[in-house]
C-alpha cells in the first residue's frame, strides 16, 4: 500500500511539474502565429498582389527562422543540465553564449536575405509584381532577424531555468505590439507592405530586448561575463549542428509531402493545405509537452537522478499518448464541421475530411514521437537524433514515391499520402527514438 501511495505521489508531482512548464509554453507557442495572422489581415486589405507577396515572403522568412530553432533546443538542454548539476552561474554563462551566437547568425542571415531575396522569390516562380512586393517586405523585415533568433535563444535559456511564464508574457505583448505597429505603419503612414515588414522587425527586436534583459540580469547577479567568448559560442554552435540536421530532415519530409500532394492534382493539394494547417495547430499542444520534457529531463540528468529520469520518461510518454488520443478524437469527430470553413468545393471538403480522419487515428503515435523527441533533446542526444532524422527520411522516400505513383486521384489519394506521412514517417521516428530511449546510451549524467 505504501509503495502504491508513493508511486501515486510521484506521478502527481511529475504531472504538476509538466503542467507548470507546458501550459505557459503552449501559450507562447500559440502567440507566435498571431504575428502571421495580424500581418495577413492587415496586408490582405491592400489587395491580392500584396497578399500573395506576403504569403511567399513570409514562407522564406519563417523557413530561415525555423531552421534555427536549434538555438532554443540546444540552449534549453545545456542550461537545464547545468542547473540540475547545481551550476546556475555556468548555466547563465551558457545562455549568454547562446545569445551571442544568435546575434551573429541573425546578422549574417539578415545580410544574405536582404541581398538574395529577389532571386529567391523569382526561383519560387513568383510573378514580377509579387517579386517586387515580396522583396520590399523581406528587406524591411530582415533587420528583425537577429531579434527573432535572440528570442529563440533567450527563450531556450529561460526554459532551461524552468521559467516558461516570462516567454509567454513577452510573446503576448509582442503580438499586440506587432498588430498595432503594422496598422500604424501600413495605414497611418501609408508604407504599404514594407510597413508590415518593418513593424514585425521592430516588434521582434523589442521582444529580443525584453527576454535578453532577463537573461543578462541573471548573468550579472551570478557574476558572469557578458562579453562574447569564442570558446562558449563555438561550443553552443557545436551542440546546435546536430539539431539543425534533425530539423532539416523534418522540413525535407514536409516539403516532400507537399510535392507529392501537388503531383496528385489540384483537389488533393488543396485538401492537403487544410490538413497540414490543422496538423500544425495540434502540434503546438504536443510541442508544449515536449518542451516540458526537455527542461525536466535535462535538469534531472544534471542532478544525476537516473530514477527520476526513468519516472519522467514513463510519465511523459503517458502524457504524450493520452494527449494525442484526446486530440485525435477531437480532430476526427469535428472535421466534418470545421472543414467547410476552409474549403468551398465539395471534392476538397471530402479530401480534407478523409485526411483529417487519418490524422485523428494516428495522433496518439504523434504524441509519443513528440515526447520521445523532447526527452532525447533534453538529454543532449542531438547526434543520434540527426542520424535518426536522416534515416527516417530515407525510410519515408519509397512510401512517398509509392503514393505519387500508385495512389488514386482525389480524396483517396490524399488519405494514402497522410497514411504515408503520419504512419510511415512518424512510425519510423517512433521506432528510432523508442529504441534509443530504452537503452542507457543517452543517460549521461552530470554537468
Amino acid at each position: 500500500m505504501r509503495a502504491n501511495s508513493k508511486n501515486l505521489l510521484d506521478a502527481q508531482q511529475v504531472d504538476r511539474r509538466i503542467l507548470a512548464l507546458a501550459v505557459p509554453a503552449l501559450g507562447a507557442l500559440v502567440a507566435e502565429p498571431l504575428f502571421v495572422l495580424a500581418d495577413t489581415a492587415i496586408v490582405g486589405h491592400l489587395g491580392t498582389a500584396p497578399l500573395a507577396a506576403l504569403s511567399l515572403a513570409s514562407t522564406v522568412l519563417m523557413t530561415a527562422v525555423g531552421l534555427c530553432v536549434f538555438l532554443a533546443y540546444a540552449t534549453t538542454a545545456t542550461v537545464a543540465r547545468l542547473l540540475g548539476a547545481g551550476h546556475r552561474d555556468r548555466a547563465l554563462q551558457a545562455g549568454v553564449d547562446g545569445i551571442w551566437l544568435a546575434l551573429g547568425l541573425g546578422a549574417v542571415l539578415a545580410a544574405v536575405l536582404a541581398v538574395a531575396c529577389g532571386p529567391l522569390l523569382r526561383l519560387l516562380g513568383a510573378e514580377p509584381v509579387v517579386v517586387d512586393l515580396g522583396t520590399t517586405y523581406l528587406r524591411a523585415s530582415a533587420p528583425g532577424l537577429p531579434g527573432m533568433l535572440v528570442v529563440l535563444a533567450a527563450t531556450g535559456v529561460l526554459r532551461g531555468l524552468q521559467n516558461t511564464r516570462t516567454p509567454l508574457v513577452v510573446a503576448v505583448c509582442g503580438a499586440v505590439a506587432n498588430a498595432v505597429l503594422n496598422w500604424v505603419l501600413v495605414y497611418g503612414l501609408h508604407l504599404g507592405i514594407g510597413g508590415s515588414g518593418a513593424g514585425t522587425a521592430v516588434a521582434q527586436l523589442g521582444m529580443a530586448a525584453a527576454l535578453g534583459t532577463v537573461v543578462v540580469r541573471g548573468a550579472r547577479r551570478a557574476g558572469m561575463s557578458l562579453a562574447p567568448r569564442s570558446a562558449g559560442i563555438l561550443a553552443q554552435a557545436r551542440h546546435g549542428v546536430p539539431l539543425f540536421v534533425r530539423t532539416l530532415s523534418l522540413r525535407a519530409a514536409i516539403l516532400l509531402t507537399a510535392a507529392v500532394a501537388a503531383s496528385l492534382g489540384e483537389v488533393p493539394l488543396a485538401g492537403h493545405q487544410v490538413v497540414m494547417a490543422v496538423w500544425n495547430l495540434v502540434a503546438f499542444a504536443l510541442d508544449a509537452l515536449a518542451i516540458a520534457a526537455q527542461a525536466l529531463v535535462g535538469h534531472s540528468l544534471g542532478a544525476g537522478d537516473v530514477g527520476a529520469i526513468r519516472r519522467l520518461l514513463r510519465r511523459t510518454l503517458q502524457w504524450g499518448s493520452g494527449a494525442g488520443a484526446a486530440l485525435g478524437v477531437l480532430v476526427a469527430a469535428s472535421a466534418w464541421w470545421f472543414v467547410p470553413l476552409f474549403a468551398a468545393g465539395h471534392e476538397v471538403r471530402v479530401a480534407a475530411t478523409l485526411g483529417l480522419l487519418v490524422c485523428g487515428v494516428l495522433m496518439p503515435l504523434a504524441g509519443v514521437v513528440f515526447m520521445l523527441d523532447g526527452v532525447l533533446i533534453g538529454a543532449g542526444d542531438g547526434p543520434y537524433l540527426a542520424w535518426a532524422g536522416i534515416g527516417t527520411v530515407l525510410v519515408y522516400l519509397p512510401a512517398a514515391w509509392a503514393v505519387s505513383r500508385w495512389a488514386p486521384d482525389g480524396a483517396a489519394g490524399l488519405a494514402w499520402l497522410w497514411v504515408a506521412f503520419a504512419g510511415v514517417f512518424l512510425g519510423a521516428r517512433a521506432v528510432t527514438t523508442w529504441l534509443r530511449a530504452r537503452s542507457d546510451a543517452w543517460l549521461v549524467t552530470g554537468a
